[in-house]
């Protein structure tokens, strides 16, 4: 048997597992009322998700495993019932989401920014500055950094980030021989990370939220030094440069594409998007104008959603901005301008544009089907109650247990995000738990959990194959998902494990300026005995 036959056999036996041992219970239909299933706010709520993750590692197929954990949901919810499965599935969730006006949104803005891509290939705007950067950068560490340094800049929202680094940075990384995995995971590893920790942010908007009775953005601002995972992640993409090493199954990449293969799989899922690269006659502004003019454009439309031009302050009307009609407002007037430049310039025809929308829209199919995909899925473990079962686990762990909370709380945050595919859900659910518990008794510690509440939600989101900044990652770099889930999971877990220890050292020290040292030397010494380790073994096979 190979090693496919052997993953299909796998997977096959690990779903009837789980819904031999979900036909043992028995399931009752509730009499009378709202309908709630028999599993709902239990254990089980949680299976769907973990079914549809483990499937996609096992099988590396991503649309098939998600759709499963979906129909697990599905099945769960209705009580095996063929007919409430189907009704669930569709009603509940498929045209559930898709008619939901934030996931329009979001699905309008990422539509917006491929064929956005698609018109800067075409009139040559890429190639150019590929053509600039090779003249400027001139190592696979300066790329790399610059990779890092340019999400660190971009940082109102991780959609846009996702996108728009990836686009920019694309034909640098590839003339250094920078494997797509490993630019998909600096292109996620700078964007949750870099917007948990931006004030002006649309994470920060939603954070502020959450918290209420306090002043959010204060406490936001407060809880940065605390947000572990999200700096140690920075320093570990920097180390990683820096120190020219990689570990896992992302040093295969890398080798690999040091080799000239960038993908190592010979799946192409957005090869539709480079068809175009190198073909038009523009310049590096053709590159960098539309991409100023999006940001800008995209800033503006946030603050118009949160009433800046009806006299709320910048800061006000960035926290309380609609991430998804800002977006697509402001991806809509950039591309507007963008096709006003290439006409008046003669870069590219008015037909040459408007044959770029199309094509610009196939390079999203997938991310945009695996996007629908996820969002089903959380409406699957939504309806199953899995945010109350995780919130009725956290009232009853913070009893006795008051140091150890923050870790505590870290771990729930990336187990909850890891299984939702959502850090924004995550935040909901934890935020006003910790609000609850301390607001009141213990403000320093109030601060820690907080901060340890979005660290989690950003670990968990970011190791998540279901999430979808990990998706729009993928789309971004033009990379497998499934190759960027597994090679990125190991550097995941390892500023996971980091920021644990750094969470039980700061519910003791309450100080973020004792704690965050250490964790960063941890993190460093960490790295620097796996290339000690990596160098010995070569040296042996030697």
């Amino acid at each position: 048997m190979n090693v496919t036959s052997r993953r299909k056999a796998a997977a096959g036996a690990f779903v009837l597992a789980v819904l031999l041992i979900g036909f043992a219970f028995p399931v009752l239909a509730s009499e009378g009322g709202d309908y709630v299933p028999t599993m709902y706010a239990s254990f089980w709520a949680l299976v769907p998700p973990v079914v549809a993750i483990a499937l996609a590692l096992i099988t590396k197929e991503v649309y098939s495993s998600l759709f499963i954990g979906i129909l697990v949901g599905g099945i769960f919810y209705s009580g095996f019932s063929f007919e409430g499965t189907v009704n669930h599935v569709l009603q509940g969730g498929i045209i559930s989401v898709l008619s939901d006006a934030y996931n329009v949104g979001i699905l309008v803005f990422l539509v917006i920014l491929g064929i956005m891509v698609s018109l800067m290939n075409r009139a040559g705007g890429s190639a150019a500055f590929g053509r600039w950067a090779s003249e400027h950068i001139k190592s696979r560490v300066g790329a790399q950094l610059a990779t890092v340094a340019l999400g660190v800049l971009i940082f109102i929202d991780d959609y846009f980030n996702c996108l728009t680094v990836g686009s920019v940075m694309r034909p640098v990384t590839d003339k250094h021989n920078i494997s797509r995995a490993k630019l998909a995971y600096l292109i996620d590893a700078t964007a949750a990370p870099i917007c948990i920790i931006a004030p002006i942010s649309s994470w920060a908007a939603a954070v502020t939220g959450f918290v209420e009775g306090e002043d959010g953005l204060s406490l936001f601002i407060s809880a940065i030094p605390y947000n572990f995972y999200a700096l140690l992640t920075i320093v570990m993409m920097i180390a990683l440069a820096v120190m020219s090493m990689d570990y896992g199954s992302m040093a295969v990449h890398e080798e690999n594409a040091k080799k000239g293969d960038l993908y190592t799989t010979p799946d192409r899922p957005y090869s539709s998007a480079e068809a175009l690269n190198d073909v038009g006659r523009g310049g590096v502004m053709d590159l960098m104008i539309p991409i100023i003019s999006l940001i800008i454009c995209c800033v503006i439309g946030m603050i118009y959603t949160g009433g800046f031009f009806s006299g709320e302050s910048f800061v006000t009307a960035f926290s309380n901005s609609d991430a998804s009609v800002g977006l697509a407002l402001g991806s809509f007037f950039g591309l507007l301008i963008t096709i006003l430049l290439y006409v008046l310039r003669k870069v590219l025809s008015f037909k040459e544009c408007m044959d770029c929308i199309p094509e610009g829209f196939k390079a999203m199919v997938p991310a945009i089907l695996i996007l629908t995909l996820a969002w089903t899925l959380k409406a699957m473990t939504d309806s199953l109650g899995a945010a109350e079962y995780v919130g009725n686990m956290m009232l009853s762990a913070s009893e006795g247990l008051i140091s150890l909370l923050p870790a505590i709380i870290f771990v729930v945050g990336c187990l909850l995000a890891f299984a939702t595919g959502t850090s924004w859900g995550t935040f909901g659910i934890l935020i006003p738990i910790v609000v609850h518990a301390f607001e009141n008794s213990d403000p320093v510690l109030m601060t820690i959990s907080i901060s340890a509440c979005m660290a989690g939600a950003v670990c968990g989101d970011h190791c998540s194959p279901i999430s979808d900044t990990t998706i729009m990652a993928s789309a971004g770099a033009q990379c497998n998902h499934v190759n960027h889930v597994s090679t990125q999971l190991p550097y995941a877990v390892s500023v996971a494990a980091v920021s644990f220890i750094t969470y039980i050292i700061a519910g003791f020290v309450r100080t973020a300026w004792i704690a965050l040292p250490v964790g960063i030397l941890l993190m460093l010494g960490f790295l620097f005995l796996v290339k000690m380790m990596r160098a010995s073994r070569a040296a042996g096979e030697v």
